[in-house]
């Protein structure tokens, strides 16, 4: 499997003075766990809600509170830290960004260790924003962010809650996994490529009932298509997610549709997909349903040895053409390319994701995924073992290419 990206990125994490400051804890500690060297530089207030020590604990450095040293009774030196760090990093993540650094930063302020070292990164940033809702809405802020966006800056925008000071509404830190996904999408130089795009995605098994207690389904979690949500998302699409009983957990921000049986989700899918650009159909639907399902449990004395089945309509094959762009997925185990470019024909898809289940730690219930990714037009992808998040971020690269060159 390739290395995980974090590993061995030299990243600074910039805490400001803000109630979300202890999050970032958890997103240094976090960072740490996957490979990272991680430096802390903190505004002065932010030394209000975190000590510095704790910072220094989890990241194992020492954390960067003022641009010059308390006092000069030991001597002086004409190291430039901020220049030096600056160098140094292959990212820096802000989190949380209180409207005061944000504003400051946007307007090119450098009046703390901060703003200061800001002024002078060569690496790509990211800014997690936190605050009240009036503070987070207000234009200026606002203003702000977009300022910040448009010269380069990903923004992870807050989300929308239980605040501290009792209200609710937009400005809570956004969750700290969902800030190291889009780390992982920054440091691989992916953009947000899909803004103004809407994306249907399909992830999950089906479970089709034999009564009130058993169903036929399959080992899927859903874990592949919920990463091509979040990579989605992360890319500036809005997404849809339509998904079968999974454990896996979304982004607040994604319109989940959630189903159980064939039948259900293709209902779910002839309703979204007029309303979206790219179907992605990642998930894993059952061929076969029973015939009949018991009103109540079938008893062993009643017996159960045979389950008569009716064939599940093919979500897919039933799809007239809608002009949208439709990824189907083929789950093979033998002459895994030329079955899934038979599907690619067959069901007159723009593309077809191939998973293999024959190497270790591919397909079901894993976090990683080998797959190969082929093309209408002939063209062929085949890729080694990765995380599902990066297999993601590289299927959307590769339907981003083909509807730009659809568009030109």
């Amino acid at each position: 499997m390739q290395s995980d990206i974090l590993s061995g990125k030299k990243i600074i994490v910039g805490v400001s003075g803000g109630i979300a400051a202890y999050k970032s804890c958890i997103l240094v500690r976090e960072l740490a766990k996957r490979g990272a060297s991680v430096k802390v530089v903190m505004t002065p207030s932010a030394c209000q809600f975190v000590a510095p020590l704790t910072f220094s604990s989890l990241s194992g450095n020492d954390v960067i509170v003022n641009v010059f040293p308390a006092d000069q009774k030991d001597g002086a030196s004409v190291r430039t830290w901020h220049i030096d760090m600056a160098l140094w990093a292959d990212l820096m993540i802000i989190a949380p960004a209180t409207v005061n650094t944000v504003a400051k930063i946007a307007n090119g302020f450098a009046d703390n260790a901060l703003t200061t070292l800001v002024l002078a990164l060569r690496c790509p940033m990211i800014a997690a924003p936190a605050a009240d809702v009036d503070m987070y809405e207000n234009k200026f802020t606002r203003g702000n962010l977009n300022k910040l966006e448009n010269s380069g800056v990903y923004i992870v925008e807050a989300e929308a809650g239980d605040l501290a000071s009792g209200l609710k509404g937009k400005g809570r830190l956004a969750d700290i996994f969902k800030i190291i996904d889009a780390a992982e999408i920054v440091l691989h130089g992916d953009k947000k490529d899909f803004a103004g795009r809407k994306i249907l995605v399909t992830a999950g098994p089906t479970y089709e009932d034999i009564d009130p207690v058993r169903f036929i389904g399959n080992r899927s979690s859903g874990k592949m298509g919920f990463a091509l949500a979040k990579a989605a998302f992360l890319r500036g699409a809005e997404v849809t997610l339509i998904s079968g009983p999974t454990s896996e957990t979304i982004y607040p921000e994604i319109n989940i549709v959630k189903v159980r049986s064939a039948v259900e989700m293709k209902k779910a899918v002839d309703k979204q997909i007029k309303s979206n650009d790219v179907l992605i159909m990642s998930a894993a639907v059952a061929d076969y349903k029973p015939l009949q399902k018991g009103a109540r449990k079938i008893k062993k004395v009643d017996g159960l040895k045979k389950i008569d089945l009716a064939e599940n309509e093919d979500i897919l094959g039933t799809l007239k053409s809608t002009g949208k762009f439709i990824v189907g997925f083929a789950l093979e185990t033998d002459n895994e390319l030329k079955n899934a470019a038979a599907k690619l024909k067959k069901k007159n898809l723009d593309m077809v994701v191939m998973n293999s289940l024959r190497e270790k730690g591919s397909g079901f219930e894993f976090d990683t995924n080998k797959i190969s990714i082929l093309h209408k037009n002939g063209h062929k992808k085949v890729l080694p073992l990765l995380s599902k998040f990066r297999a993601a971020n590289i299927i959307l690269t590769e339907i981003a290419n083909s509807l730009t060159k659809a568009s030109t």
